[in-house]
């Protein structure tokens, strides 16, 4: 139990960014990011590796988790590992990214990683991606963390479904789902749905809200129109209700991904996706 605390994904918290503009650092100070979630009520925040590794260069490992203490910050969450199935150039990227987030999940007592599936969406493996899963999960384990793959409705590991398949093969309690509740609303799984997934296998869950179809690809609709929790059509009461059901008290991600979002000043756009989740939650709560 761990009393519906809430945590300010990456990109909630990372001002005007995109990852398409080929630059995923963020262009506001760690320390302001730190101080405008806590100032929200947001007790975990999350850090992209393009942000993480300067924060560390600055700050030490030590000065960085006196940071987030100083701020009520318990819940870290560290993302992404890609490529992580594959070889060749693309693995030994995958491999350096692997090793920092690793490293850097034990020396701060990361939450979780944050590991994403094929968006190219290409054949695979299902036996060499358990493996890989499995070794992977196990690193993290061994480093005090859990590994959380977030499936994607454009890749290879499309539903909560698929990705479930994946992580019971592997079978290992430091590996699990990530569930973005944009992703299942995109995959049209029903919400009781979640209700039936063990708490085991779920590592981290996001909120966030849109409309009821997309708009452009997938992709497009998802980093430039996400909406604040409640300002939506998706059945965030269905969806949280369920995943009471099975067993998830928090941390619960908030991840606001939009433009608009982006172009908010940082402290107005965090409290808002604060105080949104949070009425979102404590409906549910008293419902």
């Amino acid at each position: 139990m761990t009393d519906d605390r809430l945590l300010a994904t990456c990109w909630t918290t990372a001002g005007d960014v995109v990852g398409l503009r080929g630059d995923e650092q963020s262009p506001i100070p760690i320390a302001e990011r730190v101080q405008a979630t806590a100032a929200a009520g947001f007790r975990g925040i999350g850090l992209l590796h393009a942000d993480l590794m300067p924060a560390l260069d600055q700050y030490g490992v030590r000065g960085l988790r006196t940071l987030l203490d100083d701020h009520g910050i318990i819940d870290l969450e560290l993302e992404a590992i890609t490529d992580w199935w594959t070889t060749g150039p693309a693995r030994q990227r995958s491999d350096r990214v692997r090793r920092d987030l690793l490293t850097a999940a034990e020396a701060l007592g990361a939450h979780h990683i944050k590991i994403h599936p094929d968006v190219t969406d290409s054949p695979w493996d299902q036996d060499r991606w358990v493996t890989e899963f499995g070794a992977l999960a196990a690193e993290a384990a061994t480093a005090g963390t859990r590994i959380g793959l977030e499936f994607l409705p454009w890749s290879n590991i499309k539903t909560v479904h698929d990705g479930l398949k994946l992580v019971q093969d592997a079978d290992s309690p430091a590996g699990g789902l990530v569930i973005d509740v944009w992703h299942t609303e995109r995959a049209r799984t029903p919400p009781a749905n979640l209700a039936a997934v063990p708490l085991r296998y779920i590592v981290g869950v996001e909120l966030n809200d849109a409309d009821a179809e997309p708009i452009g690809t997938l992709f497009e609709d998802t980093i430039y129109r996400r909406r604040l929790c409640g300002e939506g059509a998706f059945d965030l009461a269905g969806i949280i209700a369920a995943l009471r059901t099975a067993g998830w008290h928090g941390p619960w991600g908030v991840e606001i991904i939009s433009e608009q979002h982006r172009q908010t000043p940082l402290r107005e756009a965090v409290a808002a996706a604060y105080r949104t989740a949070r009425a979102t939650l404590d409906s549910r709560s008293t419902s």
